[in-house]
């Protein structure tokens, strides 16, 4: 019988016909540049979605900004703008024309007629509601928004830009400071707000990703008669600049700094707070910086300025780059070592390319070493197994710390005054740690506490800085976090952290933040070094401020024990003038005999010499002698002076700047002597 075409195909034949295995492609070795490995993960250096991008642009700027004013000890004068650009300016600025939709039914943002209806429907119930509330009286609620869909399309431009009056950038030396990935000036061993030479360099490669925008950069050094400008991109994947103009312009104003411009994707809505919240903060650790922000937009009820003045012209000391200590190195760095150094002996090798390493350590060290190593041996001429053996003798030995010398923290002094500028407290603790090590690095910790201010919540608001950068992101498993939770008892300095509107404020600078992830937001708190010195640096901040609220408390109680004595005295002198006048009486009856000074004063009091009106006019002298004094008392406490207060100038900064003077230091002030 024929039970169909396919009937006389074995059945073996189908299957080994079926799992004939395809060949597989032969692997190829590719190579990517860094800047093509940066834009394809993006999310590691900040740059995770829009609203994050714009945010993370503006802080590399920023900081860029400060680091060059920072390194010619020039005040820093930095200046921010966000100017927001709409589809159809974005679209003239790329040569794009604006089209009408034809189909509509092709777009994501597309809604049906049955959609429509039952949003516009659920709209008009939730009207309904809040009539009714709003006619029984009842609490309005929140009226729920049903909004159409939009289009995940739909994308916000903006042009940011940033000035500065810092040192500025060799005129050759722009297209690759811009253009080209891990290049840059912040590599050494040193105290940086920076370390991977990526900054503006990611918001160009973001730029290109998001608009196809080239960046542009306006500089000028001290002492040039011209200003550079370039016009850039990059190159993604040979990581190399691409100069669209790169010329020579008058400089008639003798302007130093760098102005950078570029055009990104962003999302200002969202990511608002946390750009103010970042300036505000970088108010705080750099009071001698004055910043301008504006954010510039069609709609003029989103305009946003402000000016975050200079409050002192005491900068921190510029960082200073160190040697490396001998227990923070590794093979491959003191490879390098090797082939970067100069010396020509290990002995000189030793003493000059590490720190704490003297020449009779040295040469303890070399002979520990042994028998085929020498102090005059060539460096060039160490083989891996003597690198090795270097290596190991590091690792076992003993050395002194390095010193903070190279350091630059924020001081007392500046901590002091940008909390006091920015959040205006009832008081206010600083502390400034000594110098500390962890795997072969200097660090230092500055702690602030404040209690009380303006813009501030109630119970524990945590400001974190390393290397005076601001830190926003990931708060919940940073070391300051978890050691102001769970490390201090703040009931025992009479804080309430859940009542009272506490500042916490801590710096951290070092030769190397230990930063986990690579997005440097937070600093864990498995280095126990650091976690103890953060518990120090806040908790002998805790000890400054109990002794200023007892006080406080203890004036308050005295305070309202003398309103309640003014309360009741009216009751306490009519029951005492009773009392007086029953005693009186019994003496007078000869039923009781008093000592000579009582008689005389129940004799004036049977006289009506003594009143009650007299007691109440006694009593209420007392009060009011006791009251004064106490007032002063709190006064002092307060540090407020009752007397007669006399008007003085205090000249700005920039007259005092035109004058010779005389300074001297402390930790939390600094005088002034002008000659």
């Amino acid at each position: 019988m024929d039970t169909g075409g396919n009937s006389e195909i074995p059945i073996e034949a189908k299957k080994s016909k079926s799992k004939t295995p395809r060949k597989a492609k032969e692997s190829v070795l590719k190579q990517k540049s860094p800047a093509e490995f940066f834009a394809e993960n993006k999310n590691i250096a900040g740059f995770d979605n829009p609203g994050k991008s714009l945010y993370t642009t503006v802080r590399e700027l920023v900081e860029n900004a400060l680091d060059s004013a920072e390194s010619i000890s020039e005040l820093p004068v930095v200046e921010i703008t966000i100017e927001e650009i709409g589809r159809s300016k974005f679209n003239s600025m790329i040569g794009l024309v604006d089209r009408e939709r034809i189909d509509e039914e092709l777009y994501e943002d597309f809604e049906t007629t049955k959609a429509r209806e039952k949003r516009l429907a659920k709209e008009a119930r939730n009207q309904e509601i809040q009539a009714k509330n709003a006619a029984h009286g009842k609490k309005a609620k929140e009226p729920l928004v049903v909004k159409a869909i939009k289009g995940r399309g739909e994308a916000s431009f903006y042009r940011v830009t940033c000035k500065d009056n810092g040192r500025g950038m060799p005129h050759d030396d722009i297209p690759n400071m811009f253009g080209r990935v891990l290049s840059g000036t912040k590599y050494g061993l040193k105290q940086t707000r920076g370390k991977f030479g990526l900054g503006a360099k990611m918001a160009l490669i973001w730029s290109k990703m998001s608009t196809g925008l080239p960046i542009e950069i306006s500089s000028s050094m001290k002492g040039q008669n011209y200003m550079s400008f370039c016009r850039l991109d990059i190159d993604i994947h040979r990581n190399i600049p691409h100069i669209h103009l790169h010329e020579k312009r008058g400089n008639k104003e003798q302007w130093h700094g760098a102005e950078i411009q570029v055009v990104i994707e962003g999302n200002w809505t969202t990511y608002r707070s946390k750009i103010l919240h970042y300036m505000r903060q970088m108010a705080v650790i750099t009071p001698y910086a004055q910043f301008l922000f504006r954010f510039v937009s069609d709609a003029s009820d989103k305009n946003v300025t402000i000016r975050f003045a200079r409050r002192t012209d005491i900068m921190p000391p510029v960082p200073l780059e160190t040697k490396y200590h001998p227990s923070a190195v590794d093979l491959l760095l003191i490879k390098r070592l090797i082939a970067e150094t100069s010396k020509q002996n290990l002995l000189q090798f030793l003493q000059h390319e590490f720190v704490n390493i003297g020449k009779s350590f040295a040469e303890r060290l070399i002979g520990e070493m042994g028998p085929d190593f020498s102090p005059k041996m060539p460096v060039k001429s160490l083989v891996s197994q003597q690198i090795v053996r270097i290596h190991q003798l590091f690792r076992q030995a003993k050395f002194d710390d390095p010193s903070g010398d190279c350091l630059s923290p924020a001081g007392e002094y500046n901590l002091r005054l940008g909390i006091i500028k920015e959040l205006h407290p009832d008081m206010v603790a600083t502390y400034s740690g000594s110098p500390q090590v962890f795997e072969g690095h200097p660090f230092i910790v500055e702690a602030g506490v404040s209690v009380g201010g303006k813009d501030v919540k109630q119970g524990l608001n945590i400001f974190r800085f390393a290397n005076r950068i601001p830190l926003l992101f990931e708060q919940g498993a940073d070391v300051v976090t978890r050691s102001a939770l769970k490390r201090i008892n703040w009931n025992t300095y009479k804080i309430n952290q859940t009542q009272d509107k506490v500042g916490i404020f801590v710096s951290i600078v070092s030769t190397k933040i230990p930063f986990k992830g690579t997005g440097k937001e937070y600093i864990g708190d498995d280095i126990s070094e650091i976690a103890s010195a953060v518990k120090t640096s806040i908790k002998q901040c805790c000890v400054q401020l109990k002794s200023k609220i007892v006080k406080r408390i203890q004036a308050r109680e005295q305070q309202e024990r003398k309103r309640n004595l003014s309360k009741y005295l009216p009751d306490a002198t009519g029951a005492i003038y009773d009392v007086l006048k029953e005693m009186s009486n019994m003496h007078a009856a000869k039923k009781k005999r008093y000592e000579t000074d009582d008689a005389e004063l129940l004799k004036k009091v049977s006289a009506r010499l003594i009143t009650k009106d007299t007691l109440r006019e006694k009593l209420a002298e007392h009060v009011e002698q006791v009251d004064h004094e106490m007032a002063l008392e709190y006064a002092t406490q307060r540090g407020v002076n009752e007397e007669p207060r006399e008007p003085i100038c205090i000249p700005s900064l920039e007259v005092e700047a035109e004058n010779d003077f005389i300074e001297f230091h402390s930790p939390i002030f600094v005088f002034r002597f002008l000659q």
